[in-house]
């Protein structure tokens, strides 16, 4: 015979804190998403608003779509920036993906504070980083265009990929490689047929988070872009320097459609890699 199970006075005390906590976090939680993606979401409103100005809606429209289409600048700057990231994120992947491997492989004196320094540029604000470029530049004496906006933005790039890198070898079998070895496998065949297939998810993810810090990228861009370098953040800020239109809201629409898009699909590959990962 079972028993009822008595809740006395303490358990729903604890129950009445326990929902009291969940409203608490659920408040929190509503409060930090509208403060958070409000004003996007407003501007991607107003991007279709029927209207030369944005104070007032007056109704659904595309055609300030078909005018930034239409914008020869925007196309260029546009052109400009998908250059700078696809080269830029080839780049960083590659030497991203060889200095995560390496500090996972290798034991060397001065690891810990290189570790240290590889963090620097995800840790140090963009505009110290942008100005410490700037003076690079000037110091080696390269005119400023889209060959050292590519190099800027692999500088920063190449710690976010060695970072992801990294934390996948951290779940590596060992076992593998050993196995390998027994079976007369060399280093270079061991690399391309078991750790750069078991890297291939985070390489992807690496690849599209670096595409996707390239091509929204404004602050380093600002410091070290020249005449005829200009990308589309740099566009979007001198349009909105004149004013804020319909026009310029959908052309930074789309600018975040396509950041949001990559984003979502890196950490589609990372859960997707974690969910196969047997360990």
């Amino acid at each position: 015979m079972t028993r009822a199970r008595v809740r006395g006075p303490r358990s729903s005390q604890r129950d009445v804190l326990d929902y009291t906590r969940r409203g608490w976090m659920k408040g929190i939680f509503v409060l930090t998403g509208v403060f958070l993606y409000f004003p996007i979401v407003t501007l991607i409103a107003f991007s279709f608003n029927d209207s030369r100005r944005n104070i007032v809606w007056e109704g659904f429209t595309l055609r300030h779509y078909a005018r930034a289409y239409h914008n020869a600048a925007l196309q260029e700057a546009f052109l400009n920036s998908l250059i700078v990231a696809c080269v830029s994120t080839v780049i960083a992947t590659v030497l991203g993906t060889m200095l995560g491997f390496a500090l996972h492989q290798y034991r060397f004196p001065g690891r810990g504070a290189f570790e240290a320094c590889l963090h620097l540029p995800i840790i140090v604000p963009e505009v110290c980083m942008g100005v410490a470029l700037l003076a690079f530049f000037a110091i080696i004496d390269v005119s400023l265009g889209l060959p050292t906006i590519i190099a800027s933005h692999v500088a920063f790039s190449i710690p976010f990929v060695a970072v992801l890198i990294r934390a996948r070898m951290a779940g590596f079998d060992p076992a593998l490689e050993e196995a390998a070895r027994d079976l007369g496998a060399g280093t270079g065949r061991i690399v391309r047929t078991i750790v750069l297939p078991y890297l291939g998810p985070a390489i992807a993810a690496s690849a599209l988070l670096a595409f996707t810090l390239s091509i929204d990228d404004f602050v380093i861009t600002f410091f070290t872009s020249g005449p005829g370098s200009t990308t589309l953040p740099l566009k979007i800020y001198s349009m909105v320097r004149f004013s804020v239109t319909p026009e310029v809201n959908a052309a930074s629409t789309v600018l975040i459609l396509i950041a949001v898009g990559f984003v979502i699909t890196a950490m589609a590959i990372q859960s997707r890699a974690a969910r196969r990962d047997p360990s």
